[in-house]
C-alpha cells in the first residue's frame, strides 16, 4: 500500500493542493518497507489527484483539501484522510495502528493559499 502525506517540512501541510509535496510512504504488513519525496508539480485544478493515482498511491493524507480533489481521488478509490495535524513520523504511525480518521475538512476554493477551515 502506498500513502502520500502532503507535507511542508517534516510536517502535514494545511492545503494538499499548496504543499511542498508528498512523501510516499510503502506500508507493508504495518509496517513502513521504503519512503520517498515526489515533488509538488503545481497546484491545477484535478491534476495532483490523476498524478497520484499515476503513481500508484492508495491513501491520501492532508491538513486540508477542497472538495473537488477528494471527489476525484474517490473516483479513483484513493482513500482520502484530511483534518490531519502534526509530524509525519506520528501520522503515519496512527494510521498503521488504525488511529487516524478524516475529520472530512473541505477547503474552500475563495480561501487565501495555504489556509483552510478544520
Amino acid at each position: 500500500m502506498k500513502i502520500a502525506i502532503a507535507k511542508d517540512g517534516n510536517l502535514i501541510s494545511d492545503h494538499f493542493g499548496h504543499c511542498e509535496g508528498f512523501e510516499i510512504f510503502q506500508v507493508e504488513n504495518k509496517e513502513v518497507k521504503k519512503r520517498s519525496f515526489i515533488e509538488n508539480p503545481g497546484h491545477r485544478p484535478g491534476f495532483l489527484p490523476s498524478y497520484l493515482a499515476q503513481n500508484d498511491v492508495n491513501v491520501v493524507i492532508a491538513g486540508g483539501m477542497g472538495a473537488t480533489a477528494q471527489e476525484l481521488f474517490k473516483e479513483s478509490g484513493i482513500e482520502v484522510i484530511v483534518g490531519t495535524k502534526g509530524n509525519l513520523e506520528e501520522v503515519i504511525q496512527k494510521y498503521i495502528n488504525g488511529e487516524l480518521q478524516s475529520t472530512g475538512s473541505v477547503c474552500e476554493e475563495r480561501m487565501n493559499h495555504g489556509h483552510c477551515n478544520s
